[in-house]
């Protein structure tokens, strides 16, 4: 398994994992803050809200409900954009965090050239969130680009993927989606399709997350998230779960903070390990002295591995 340190000779290596070429403020998070270990203290959501709160190129409608809505931040250049598909966290829950969390780590990746579509979704404490709600929601925001690729000149060869926390879990869910059972009822015909994904302090295998993650994170939600078992569904991890759904032919890259009390880097670490003994192509970035705010803030050591993590999957070989 790669497992790096941040540095610049690590994440040279990073290109290896390449395929070949085919507004308001965040709100308080409801979830304990992260302790101050050592010298080095943690970043808090709080830290992150005092910074200047940057706005997307266009905030698009694409459906009739009340949270079909995503942002598109646009680089300067006509393009064709490389894309990022971002999907926030917040414990799948909308009282804990929106879109807008990302918004700093949005603009910063627009400047480094990319075109970043940064969806929302129905929470599991909104009405129709949860199962099936919610994964519907996040698939049809990231199969909006196929409509409105030429419109905005993105380059749909070069579709990545970032998700933080339960974003995490959510993006990754997205790069499987052809892995999906047959009568799924989250199966699509022709799902956008990635290069590779970064999941960002991410809780993407639900079973090995449950009891990692805070309670009231995961486990207080967590039937409301996967639905409930029946017999034409007997395991409700079978198309909630990005890990039940390896190999899926895409690389993933899970970054983690040394510090991160939410989602700790045991969790990255077994998502690599299963990831490639399925046969995917995985790496672990472990961040020194990071917690999980330093994961969506630009400027720290967090965010520069993530985003040479991203332009990894789209460089030519």
């Amino acid at each position: 398994m790669r497992k790096f340190q941040v540095a610049a000779s690590a994440l040279a290596l990073l290109a290896a994992c390449a395929p070949a070429r085919q507004g308001a403020a965040v709100p308080e998070p409801a979830v304990p803050e992260l302790a101050v270990r050592g010298p080095a203290r943690l970043m808090t959501w709080a830290d992150l809200n005092a910074r200047p709160q940057p706005t997307p190129s266009v905030e698009v409608k694409w459906g009739e409900g009340a949270t079909d809505i995503a942002d598109i931040w646009l680089p300067e250049g006509r393009g064709p954009h490389p894309v990022i598909v971002m999907v926030h966290g917040g414990c799948w829950q909308k009282s804990i965090a929106d879109r807008t969390l990302m918004n700093r780590m949005a603009d910063a990746l627009r400047n480094q050239g990319w075109a970043v579509w940064n969806i929302e979704y129905r929470g599991v404490d909104e009405p129709g969130g949860g199962y099936p709600g919610t994964y519907l929601d996040v698939g049809a925001a990231a199969d909006v680009l196929i409509e409105r690729a030429d419109a905005w000149s993105l380059d749909l060869n070069r579709v990545t993927g970032i998700g933080h926390s339960a974003g995490g879990h959510l993006v990754l869910w997205l790069a499987a989606r052809a892995k999906l059972p047959g009568d799924s009822p989250l199966r699509v015909s022709n799902p956008l399709a990635f290069r590779g994904v970064v999941v960002s302090g991410g809780l993407a295998d639900l079973e090995a997350s449950r009891p990692a993650a805070p309670p009231t994170c995961l486990d207080a939600i967590y039937d409301q998230l996967t639905g409930p078992p029946s017999p034409q569904r007997p395991d409700p991890l079978s198309d909630t779960s990005p890990a039940r759904l390896l190999p899926i032919g895409v690389p993933v890259i899970s970054v983690n903070g040394s510090e991160d009390r939410i989602a700790p880097p045991m969790l990255g670490d077994g998502l690599t390990r299963k990831a490639e003994a399925a046969g995917d192509t995985a790496a672990l970035i472990v961040v020194p002295a990071a917690g999980h705010v330093e994961l969506v803030t630009p400027g720290t050591a967090a965010f520069s591995a993530e985003a040479e993590a991203l332009a990894s999957f789209v460089k030519e070989r």
